[in-house]
């Protein structure tokens, strides 16, 4: 049987960022050849030259810490409240059972057909973002801990109780850990949808944020700054993910130390 070679971590690196390289300068020299229509493509110099005018006018900067900001208070208070409600039905099985089809359904309905809703209770300002993006990750979040609950070992249970642990005990010792892995887990898909729930806000309406950047330049046709918006959004996407999984490893990590002592 063939083993597989081990793969070079710097050979895959150089392979990522070569063909981003290629993919740019394709871009760039399709759009100066005309190749490829700059009107509704324009090329990455243009882009980088827009995107510069608009950070020294402050614009972009503002545009980028609104919609951080609304998505990051959006994930940090769903994925905690969903995590806690998850774990606690831990303590009523009725209640869990009661809740679980509920929160299926809730998971299943489209929550960004909302969005107009939810921006005329909460108006077009910060707030309404933030309760896009929180409603976009509770249940996930709720459905990933109480996934973990349900993992939990019963053997165990039975042994904590005849050692004489109480229910707080026995939450906070097996099934908190026990729960740990698949909440951290649910991490890395709530940041996208925090990122999804936000921009569909400013979609809708807002003063600011780089989704008011784009619909706005879509509608003056302005198609170099929807690429400006467009482009640094995905930066900001990336780079919150890669947040979000650095910050997952270093929770597993703890857990696994724990676990081993």
């Amino acid at each position: 049987m063939r083993q597989d070679k081990p793969i070079s971590r710097l050979r895959i690196n150089l392979w990522r960022w070569g063909l981003l390289a290629a993919l740019l300068l394709f871009w760039e020299l399709g759009s100066r050849t005309g190749l490829i229509d700059d009107f509704f493509f324009s090329s990455p110099s243009q882009i980088w030259q827009t995107a510069v005018t608009k950070w020294q006018s402050g614009q972009l900067w503002r545009d980028i810490s609104y919609t951080a900001a609304s998505t990051l208070l959006g994930f940090v208070l769903g994925t905690v409240t969903g995590s806690v409600l998850g774990l606690l039905f831990w303590f009523s099985r009725r209640v869990a059972l009661v809740a679980e089809p509920w929160m299926i359904v809730m998971n299943a309905l489209p929550k960004l057909a909302l969005a107009p809703v939810l921006v005329i209770w909460f108006g077009i300002g910060f707030s309404s973002k933030v309760v896009l993006a929180f409603l976009m990750t509770v249940i996930v979040a709720a459905m990933s801990a109480y996934s973990g609950v349900q993992s939990v070992d019963p053997a165990l249970e039975t042994l904590l109780i005849s050692l004489g642990a109480k229910r707080r005990q026995i939450f906070t010792r097996l099934v908190v850990p026990t729960a740990l892995p698949s909440v951290i887990t649910g991490l890395r898909v709530n940041i996208a949808l925090a990122m999804a729930g936000s921009i569909v806000g400013e979609f809708i309406a807002s003063d600011r944020g780089l989704g008011r950047m784009i619909v706005y330049a879509g509608t003056t046709f302005d198609l170099k700054l929807v690429w400006v918006g467009v482009v640094v959004l995905s930066i900001v996407s990336v780079l919150m993910y890669a947040g979000v999984v650095a910050l997952e490893k270093l929770l597993l990590l703890r857990w696994t130390a724990r676990k081993a002592n």
